[in-house]
């Protein structure tokens, strides 16, 4: 007598099978890859606001200014990713051709939320089609638009939140318990770098150094999206004092 073992069950091999809890695990798995990622942070302040991330060297060889962290997706818009670097890629493409389209169509600049829609919009289209996979990555927008300042995390499964700050990626729970305690309302754009520089140091293994960090910030006043460079970097790191 042949000998059958029991049925497959293909809750984690299928993207339009639900589990008998309710869940899709492959959108599980596209948030683990997430938190396996790269230590991201977003601070929004009353005036302004920061996206702060890490750079590591993957390699010895590795040139780390051809690493990218965070990108200008409008000049009113900036944002940054943790995960799959590919899949953040062609989701910042697909950002800056929304904002450009609508610029085009409207002869202004897009609503941060209305972005955040149209990215979330895609990243949910492949959580319910047999043949793709979701996008394993989680980004930060951050921007000024007639609202005020904005800052939105997307979700693999293409939610969306606003937040006052948050962080993605390896170093999350220890960044998100840094801030917790010591974000507050009200802060100048220095204050709120050199919080964000703190708590990325308490998810950090040692000092800061500049080459591995990556900063841009915005302002309610200015409303355009600047990076920051490596010298003006190095100096921040010395005035946290986070380089020790």
């Amino acid at each position: 007598m042949l000998a059958f073992g029991p049925p497959a069950m293909g809750y984690d091999r299928a993207i339009t099978v639900f589990s008998p809890d309710g869940k899709l695990y492959q959108v599980e798995y596209a948030a683990e890859n997430v938190r396996k990622g790269w230590t991201t942070i977003g601070i929004r302040s009353s005036n302004g606001g920061i996206i702060l991330a890490e750079k590591k060297k993957v390699t010895p060889l590795i040139d780390l200014k051809s690493i990218e962290k965070i990108f200008l997706i409008d000049t009113h818009i900036g944002a940054s990713f943790a995960g799959l670097a590919a899949d953040g890629r062609i989701l910042i493409d697909y950002a800056r051709r929304l904002a450009f389209n609508h610029r085009f169509i409207y002869d202004e600049p897009i609503d941060v939320e209305l972005l955040v829609r149209g990215v979330c919009d895609i990243k949910q289209l492949y959580t319910q089609h047999a043949g793709v996979r979701p996008f394993g990555v989680s980004l930060l927008f951050l921007g000024v638009d007639r609202r005020g300042v904005n800052l939105f995390k997307t979700e693999t499964n293409g939610y969306y939140f606003s937040y006052l700050a948050i962080a993605m990626g390896a170093g999350e729970q220890q960044v998100m318990e840094y801030l917790e305690k010591n974000h507050r309302e009200g802060l100048s754009i220095k204050e709120t770098i050199i919080l964000g520089l703190k708590a990325l140091r308490s998810a950090s293994e040692g000092p800061l150094a500049p080459e591995l960090v990556e900063l841009g910030y915005i302002t309610l006043d200015e409303k355009l999206f600047r990076k920051v460079n490596i010298e003006e970097v190095a100096n921040l790191i010395v005035e946290a004092g986070v380089n020790k």
